[in-house]
């Protein structure tokens, strides 16, 4: 009892700071001892060996993505052969990659596509983040697609417009359909020849550049093996893709060497910014920077940018416009609804001006709504991490390729009422969304540092484009078809097309 006694002298009081001072050291102690958090896991479907989840992406990846994700989330990991690949479906996961991560997704994986049809990845949507694509984007968004460059080609676009309707007016006097598709083509096909190489209709190349331009598109649209397994690379060789390859880069060089030696660098004009754009075109403002060391590019770089500018600038247009005029079609007292803004706005000119088209708030409306449930490029250009980082709580480690499905997130029940539905009116009536990726429900341009730079040039001229189209001429289908019998399914492909023309029948407005 004595030794009981004398051990307790030494004791400490058992006061209350005392023992909340154990405690935090306890609680501390276990702490530190605790092993890290477990990072989640992705959610993912089951694989296959060497193909991963390759046989579950149909030909319109777009579509099965967003059926995989229903099932697994608006964060999901596939498998492209050994390759991990994270797909977002959500406004709120495509935020976390295109903002809040934006630095840490700015990267492109390496592709043997980009390699060899865009001159080792040197064009801008394409070649990997770093000191190169910034001066390469530099370029384009201070030199080329400025408001002031894309303003300064305004006449380019009127005078193409006003070709527009005669050919049409032509139809219209025969008696004879319009094939809308092929003519959309044409006229964004002039367009971007005029504005790149400063030569008029046939004359510019159309129809090389665009037979060029439409097997790149359908040769980018495919999914190399070699690119998901180097082992596998002989099965590109037995499909014939890599001749198909072989053939599209060697032809779309050879086209753009003749235009630089013969109508361009025989003849060279020196570039300033108030030089007058009916003798300056793009090639122009760009073989003039090869003498600045600071926005100089090389030849390979500038016939890179070239084919980027041209397959992107015709794509946008020629797709949105397409799908527009089939949905206006569909849709008749929408159609008329647009028609009556046009004609009240514009009176009784003979030309839709590009300045009358900005006070055309149903016309915009029109155009959203298209690019909305059609958006030119359905999934986004991949993205490669550069670190780690987070999305939606998930752990993506650094290398992981990332794909943002914007078709999936334009048609989100969450975020938008009756999503599959064909209504202008929702882009009155709501928040005002904008095209720069502001809103993250609606990108059908991307968003962030990767965000597509050409977005005002695309815009001025899908809203020309439909506007004349409108103004000038009633529209209607061929006699016996009606519009539920319409053939609106999507083409396979890099960019979403229809799969068949769209053919009408015009009828041009009494004056």
């Amino acid at each position: 009892m004595s030794v009981i006694l004398s051990a307790a002298t030494f004791l400490p009081p058992f006061s209350p700071s005392w023992i909340l001072a154990a405690l935090l050291f306890i609680s501390a102690f276990f702490f530190l001892r605790r092993p890290p958090k477990r990072k989640i896991r992705i959610p993912s479907p089951p694989t296959l060996p060497l193909i991963g989840n390759l046989h579950q992406l149909g030909p319109l990846a777009h579509r099965s993505m967003r059926t995989l994700s229903a099932k697994h989330g608006p964060v999901m990991l596939l498998y492209f052969g050994p390759i991990p690949t994270v797909v977002v479906s959500s406004p709120a996961a495509a935020e976390d990659v295109m903002k809040t991560n934006d630095h840490a997704f700015s990267s492109r994986p390496d592709t043997s596509l980009a390699d060899r049809l865009f001159y080792g990845a040197r064009d801008i949507a394409l070649s990997k983040y770093g000191e190169y694509w910034r001066r390469v984007r530099r370029i384009c968004v201070v030199h080329l697609l400025s408001p002031k460059r894309v303003h300064s080609f305004r006449f380019v676009r009127a005078e193409e417009a006003s070709r527009l309707v005669s050919t049409v007016r032509c139809a219209c006097a025969a008696s004879s359909p319009v094939n809308v598709t092929e003519l959309i083509s044409a006229f964004t096909c002039d367009v971007l020849c005029r504005v790149l190489f400063g030569k008029k209709g046939e004359g510019g190349g159309r129809a090389e550049l665009s037979l060029h331009t439409h097997v790149v598109e359908a040769v980018g649209g495919s999914f190399p093996m070699r690119d998901f397994s180097p082992w596998l690379a002989w099965l590109d060789w037995l499909s014939g893709l890599d001749a198909k390859v072989k053939k599209a880069s060697s032809d779309f060089d050879a086209f753009v060497e003749k235009i630089l030696k013969s109508e361009h660098e025989s003849d060279r004009i020196i570039f300033s910014d108030d030089h007058d754009a009916r003798r300056t075109d793009m090639v122009d403002v760009l073989l003039s920077l090869r003498n600045d060391s600071s926005d100089s590019l090389s030849r390979e770089s500038i016939k890179a940018v070239i084919l980027d500018m041209f397959t992107a600038g015709t794509d946008t247009t020629n797709t949105t416009i397409d799908w527009a005029m089939a949905e206006l079609i569909r849709h008749p007292k929408t159609m008329a609804k647009a028609q009556e803004e046009i004609r009240q706005i514009v009176g009784w000119k003979e030309e839709v001006g590009e300045e009358t088209v900005q006070g055309m708030p149903y016309l915009k409306a029109v155009i959203k709504e298209t690019l909305r449930l059609h958006p030119p490029a359905p999934i986004l250009f991949p993205r490669e991490s550069m670190e780690d980082a987070r999305v939606l709580g998930y752990h993506v480690p650094k290398g992981t390729r990332m794909v943002v499905n914007a078709w999936a997130i334009g048609r989100d029940p969450a975020s938008w009422e009756e999503a599959e539905e064909f209504r202008p009116e929702r882009f009155l009536n709501s928040k005002s969304f904008d095209f720069k990726g502001l809103d993250f429900e609606f990108i059908p341009f991307g968003s962030g540092r990767r965000g597509c730079p050409g977005i005002d040039f695309a815009i001025v001229t899908t809203g020309l484009a439909l506007a004349t189209l409108l103004y000038h001429f009633d529209w209607e289908l061929p006699e016996g078809v009606k519009e539920e019998e319409m053939d609106m399914t999507e083409s396979p492909g890099f960019s979403l097309k229809r799969k068949s023309n769209l053919i009408l029948v015009s009828k041009p407005m009494n004056h």
